[in-house]
């Protein structure tokens, strides 16, 4: 989820809806991960989450376009998949609306690629992501070019 989070912070529009897809077809994996471990508590949570996340997409459509209409269905038919799995305790819907959605999440992929908009959120810190190694581990960092009170203070 932090890296999830750092991607919003970056985000234009279309990358927002990109990173909702990844999220919900993340958690429609985590799902059945959890359904083959037999967790039917994380199973069923797992996709309550992916729920809201698709609940959103629905919220955020544009009426003013044809195309808002069509992405409803299949939003519905991916929503009725994740309930019927919850209620019957079995993973056979996730597929279609798994690969209903990752078509869905390529279209928006291509689409994000030529949004020059920008991010959506102001004020956020700049990351510029990177590893150090150390003694046996991997260390991820970032740094803010923005902050001037690095390092200490005399």
């Amino acid at each position: 989820m932090k890296g999830f989070a750092a991607r919003v912070t970056q985000a234009s529009r279309t990358e927002l809806v990109v990173i909702m897809y990844e999220i919900i077809l993340a958690d429609i994996k985590s799902a059945k991960i959890y359904y083959h471990n037999r967790d039917m508590a994380m199973f069923e949570r797992e996709l309550k989450h992916a729920q809201r996340f698709l609940h959103e997409l629905m919220a955020t459509l544009d009426y003013r376009y044809e195309l808002s209409f069509h992405l409803m269905s299949l939003y519905v038919f991916a929503n009725q998949a994740v309930i019927t799995a919850i209620f019957q305790k079995k993973t056979k819907t996730l597929d279609e609306a798994e690969s209903i959605l990752y078509i869905l999440l390529e279209g928006f992929k291509s689409i994000s690629k030529k949004d020059s908009s920008g991010p959506v959120m102001q004020n956020t810190q700049q990351l510029y992501a990177g590893l150090t190694y150390g003694r046996g581990v991997l260390n991820e960092m970032y740094i803010d070019p923005n902050e001037q009170s690095r390092g200490f203070r005399a």
